[in-house]
């Protein structure tokens, strides 16, 4: 039963709020209508009608003690005057009972009636502000005329009125108080947020006490996580320094030595090179430029069309969608251009095709190649991981940190990368997901 109301239940946290308020104020105020108008109200109307029935056995005992019509009804009507009655003697045949649907009061006046009062004969409550019934005399039929304040409470409505204007007035106010309790949370949660997609808003914690315990908790672990990405670019930076430095003095070193001999040494300098690269690349992570608002489908075109005039085998297939995404363009064209790199390495062709939606932009990047078995792929994401009988190694070695280095960029962007099947070319299908 819980399974299928919390499918109805609201996600966002002001719904949840403002359900939690609501619910219990509609609840004590319906329970409070039903009990007051069946216990205080019936009460009331039995009570007063009682009393007007007192009123009108008297004068029909006075009625019925005259000796003929006529001065029963002068008798009737001279006491009615008194007692607040429009007295008629003989009277038409009397109608059906009629009621409105809405008149809950009535019920209880006819009950009451009817019990008190053996002659009756018909009660018409269809006007607003009039009762009229008829009783058996001796007579004949006799009508009585009265108002409908003598047997019902007068405004019975403004009990109901009070509640419902006093109920949503204290539950604006109650939600005014609430959203102020509210706004700190999700201040909190969009810092936190944009801090996982690579930005870092400014954000002061306010609100109750464990609200801003959360925060400062927040900005403590954010002001770690930047110092730690502050220390290893800096680590980086000193470290391709020194190392960049020997490996042109090698290079130096090489281009004095016979053609034929340096060949196999200068393979292993570039290779070195190579593979610092991608090293300092897979360091320096969601580090690599600022973010922008862009058009990714011209980011995208601009990549492509740089690696087919490199040689790659790839093309740009379709693109649905418009409009501009905030991104770091050369984290994402390091991203794509690894993506393309692998294709065309383990494959003979690579397409890319982009979707950009309302929530998040999709680059897909396939290949013909032999692809990565289902039950490798989170391997295959891992730094330094090698899948040699899942992939063509004829093609160019490499460390591993292709895919690695894809999947921190798309993290950083609150994303993530997939690995997949391409159901058009057959080889690996790799979704480049970021976070709108």
């Amino acid at each position: 039963m819980f399974a299928a109301l919390k499918r109805y239940m609201p996600r966002s946290l002001y719904g949840r709020a403002a359900l939690i308020l609501a619910l219990p104020v509609l609840t004590l105020q319906l329970v409070i209508s039903v009990v007051f108008i069946q216990r205080h109200f019936e009460d009331v109307t039995e009570q007063m009608t009682r009393n007007m029935l007192a009123d009108l056995t008297f004068i029909l005992e006075r009625m019925e003690a005259e000796p003929g019509a006529a001065a029963a009804l002068a008798r009737g009507r001279e006491l009615g005057d008194a007692l607040r009655f429009e007295v008629e003697l003989p009277a038409s045949r009397p109608p059906a009972n009629a009621r409105a649907f809405y008149d809950i009061s009535g019920l209880t006046v006819r009950a009451t009636l009817e019990h008190g009062l053996p002659g009756l004969g018909g009660l018409d409550l269809g006007e607003e502000r009039r009762v009229t019934l008829w009783v058996q005399t001796r007579y004949g039929f006799a009508s009585f005329r009265f108002s409908r304040r003598m047997v019902s409470a007068s405004n019975p409505h403004q009990l109901l009125v009070h509640m419902v204007v006093f109920g949503v007035l204290m539950t604006g106010v109650s939600y005014l108080f609430l959203r102020n309790q509210l706004r700190p949370i999700k201040r909190l949660s969009s810092a936190a947020q944009a801090f996982g997609r690579g930005r870092a808003e400014p954000y002061r914690p306010s609100g109750a006490l464990e609200v801003r315990a959360a925060g400062h908790a927040f900005l403590d672990m954010r002001a770690r996580i930047e110092r730690q990405i502050e220390q290893r670019t800096l680590l980086l930076s000193g470290v391709s320094h020194d190392l960049r430095t020997p490996l042109t003095r090698l290079r130096l070193g090489l281009s004095m030595l016979d053609e034929e001999e340096a060949a196999p040494l200068r393979q292993d300098v570039e290779e070195m090179q190579r593979m610092l690269d991608e090293f300092l690349d897979f360091a320096r992570g969601e580090a690599a430029g600022e973010i922008e608002r862009i058009d990714p489908a011209e980011l995208v075109k601009g990549i492509v069309a740089d690696a087919a005039r490199a040689g790659q085998a790839v093309r740009f297939t379709s693109a649905s969608g418009e409009g501009e995404i905030a991104l770091r363009p050369i984290a994402v064209r390091r991203a794509l251009e690894n993506l393309i790199g692998n294709g065309v390495r383990y494959g003979t062709r690579a397409e890319v095709s982009l979707a950009l939606t309302d929530r998040a932009l999709r680059i897909s990047v396939e290949d013909d190649g032999p692809g990565i078995p289902p039950d490798r792929r989170e391997e295959a994401l891992r730094p330094f991981a090698r899948l040699d009988p899942a992939r063509n190694q004829d093609r160019g070695s490499g460390v591993g940190l292709g895919l690695a280095i894809a999947s921190d960029i798309a993290r950083a962007h609150g994303g993530t990368l997939r690995l997949g099947e391409s159901e058009r070319l057959g080889g690996l299908r790799a979704d480049l997901v970021i976070a709108r």
